[in-house]
Parts: structure tokens; sequence; C-alpha cells
């Protein structure tokens, strides 16, 4: 068998110091990570794009899936019919582009609204109302949105952008 890249499951929260212990064992590993703005200031601000899940890229003939089963803190490898599932290198490298990407535009709550969006605000004396997503305002995390009321012309209202979601117009 050769090398390839699978999907390890682990315990809730404990996905870096899992990532250090596959470090400590010589096995490559992959934790996909995004920085967020978290409501209660003492939480992290970096968290697993996949909680509960990481990457390793091992060869099991050579590694064995009882050491990756058994490593403390994990739950074991995604396994379809008792048979672990590979993971295709370029879903890796799409997701490496990914993170790039989304910590290029400064974390994941900036990469996920674009200018032209539909968003519902959903806290504060706006909330309920729609709006559409103008801009990221510079060194936060907050944004302006267009909202029309009152008139005809939209208004620009600038808001934490936990308070606006993205409406999926399908």
């Amino acid at each position: 068998m050769s090398k390839r890249w699978y999907a390890l499951r682990v315990k809730p929260h404990k996905e870096k110091s899992v990532y250090q212990r596959l470090e400590e064992a010589n096995i490559e590993g992959y934790l996909p990570t995004v920085q967020v703005q978290p409501t209660n200031p003492r939480a992290a601000k970096i968290k697993p794009y996949f909680p509960g899940y990481l990457f390793v890229y091992t060869d099991l003939d050579e590694t064995g899936i009882n050491k990756l089963r058994w490593l403390r803190g994990t739950i074991g490898l995604v396994e379809f019919g008792g048979i672990p599932a590979v993971v295709p290198p370029n879903l890796i490298s799409d997701l490496q582009q990914l993170m790039k990407q989304i910590k290029k535009e400064g974390g994941l709550a900036k990469f996920e609204f674009k200018h032209g969006d539909s968003v519902r605000i959903v806290e504060g004396p706006f909330e309920g109302y729609e709006a559409m997503f103008d801009m990221h305002l510079p060194g936060s995390d907050r944004a302006q949105v267009l909202l029309a009321f009152l008139s005809q012309a939209p208004q620009p209202l600038h808001l934490d952008t936990a308070a606006i979601k993205k409406i999926d117009k399908k």
C-alpha cells in the first residue's frame, strides 16, 4: 500500500491536541482552522473548520489502523463497511487553497459575504429586515449593509457581521 489521506474522527475540542500527538508520532496531519470572532471574549479565536475531524496522510500498512484508533483523543478513522475511507488528494489541496483564501479575507465571517449578497439582519433594532451587503469595514468585524427603509434610496447601515446572515435565494 502507499500513503493516502484519511479522515480521523476526534473527541470534541481535542483536534489540536490530537494533531500534536500525530506530529510527535511522525504522522503527517492536516488540521484546517479558521479565525472567528466569538461573542465570548475568552473563547477560542481560532477554531477547526471541521469540528471533530482532522486529516492524516499515512500508509496504513506501516502505521496500522490501531495506532490511529487508540491514539488518545481519537474516535477512529472514518470508515464505510469497516474499510477506512480514502480522501482524494485534490480535496485536500482544494481545502488548503480555501483556507488560504479565508485567511486572506480576514476570517470566516468576512469570507462569507460578498458585495451584493442578500442578507437578513438577525440582531438589533432592524432585526428581521432584509438588506444588501455592501462592504466590510476596515479593521473590525463590522460591515456596511444597504437597507431600503422608509424611502426609495437604500440607506447605509453599519452592523457587526454577527448581526447579519446570508440569505440563500434559490
